[in-house]
């Protein structure tokens, strides 16, 4: 192969492999996948204090009796506490794209009796949940990892109900105080600008935790 069809070939690759790193609307860089070797970290006491988990869910007021999903769960920290406010009449998708994780959430709900939390392994296309069945999506600081955003608030979009919420937690892009990498914070612009397109429509923001913007969506 010639100099010139190799210096073509990786300027090609280049412009793909930036393709997967932007957002095509806002032109964000989406953030890497949290290593999934640091998942104890989010189990941590210090969140509750920090994020006040307890406050978020106040705000957005879970339906009891529900069947809501905690998708990108990891070890389960919203899980559990989503699976408290549903009830036991309500169940709790606790979805990841990674097994391992997946198998300490479960054993978490096992240490703690919890008993209405359903493990589904996803991938980074497809949540794997099921069509037209869900009263609430929840994504807490995992949107801005989607590697294909557009691909999986599609299928997100499908999960739920007519009326169904997809709510995400994101951390403020606004503030720089937050000890969190700019490409783990979003506007709810940013955020609107992203998903309005996808036949979400915007229902609301709500800004009462220390750090996170509560971002609001329904299915038409």
């Amino acid at each position: 192969m010639s100099r010139n069809r190799i210096a073509g070939a990786l300027l090609l690759c280049a412009f793909a492999c930036a393709g997967k790193e932007i957002h095509p609307i806002t032109k964000r860089r989406i953030a890497q996948v949290t290593d999934p070797a640091s998942a104890d970290s989010s189990m941590r006491r210090e969140r509750e204090a920090e994020e006040r988990p307890y406050v978020a869910l106040d705000a957005i007021m879970i339906p009891r009796g529900g069947v809501v999903a905690d998708v990108g769960a990891g070890l389960g920290y919203f899980t559990g506490r989503l699976a408290e406010r549903v009830g036991p009449q309500g169940t709790v998708y606790g979805q990841d794209i990674r097994q391992s994780l997946l198998d300490g959430m479960m054993k978490n709900m096992r240490e703690r009796g919890v008993k209405n939390v359903r493990p589904v392994l996803g991938t980074a296309e497809d949540p794997g949940l099921p069509p037209d069945a869900l009263d609430l999506v929840l994504l807490v600081d995992v949107y801005n990892e989607f590697s294909e955003p557009e691909k999986m608030i599609d299928r997100l979009r499908d999960s739920l109900k007519p009326g169904g919420r997809l709510v995400l937690l994101e951390y403020r892009a606004e503030d720089e105080a937050i000890p969190v990498a700019p490409e783990h914070k979003m506007t709810v612009k940013q955020v609107r600008a992203e998903i309005e397109p996808q036949g979400l429509r915007f229902d609301q923001a709500i800004e009462v935790l220390p750090r996170q913007h509560i971002i609001i969506f329904r299915r038409p």
